[in-house]
């Protein structure tokens, strides 16, 4: 597995994360305080949550998690402040499975 996968994972692990609360914030404002519209950030969150999906999916079939696994790091881009927690467990499982080729340093 290549780092770029587990990058692209965790930069959408966390721009989710964040969405997702913000998305969670203006819920609360406008039900519970009559303030404020959430069309604009839904569709925001919505498209950025397809992506990390994706590149969950990505990550979780190059790792080969069972099913479950996925499951679970596909549900904690649904819980807000999950995504926090789950996301740096993940990064230090799929660090060991990192196959890139390192650069041999030329020696003068």
């Amino acid at each position: 597995m290549k780092s770029n996968v587990l990058s692209r994972y965790r930069v959408m692990a966390y721009i989710t994360a964040v969405w997702l609360l913000v998305f969670t914030v203006a819920i609360i404002a406008k039900y519970g305080f009559q303030m404020g519209d959430t069309m604009l950030i839904s569709q925001i969150h919505g498209v950025l949550f397809i992506i990390y999906v994706v590149f969950a999916f990505d990550l979780g079939t190059k790792a080969k998690w069972p099913f479950g696994k996925l499951l679970w790091v596909l549900a904690a881009g649904c819980i807000p402040f999950a995504s926090f927690f789950v996301e740096p467990k993940i990064t230090r499982e799929a660090r060991s499975l990192i196959t890139d080729a390192r650069p041999a340093t030329a020696k003068a």
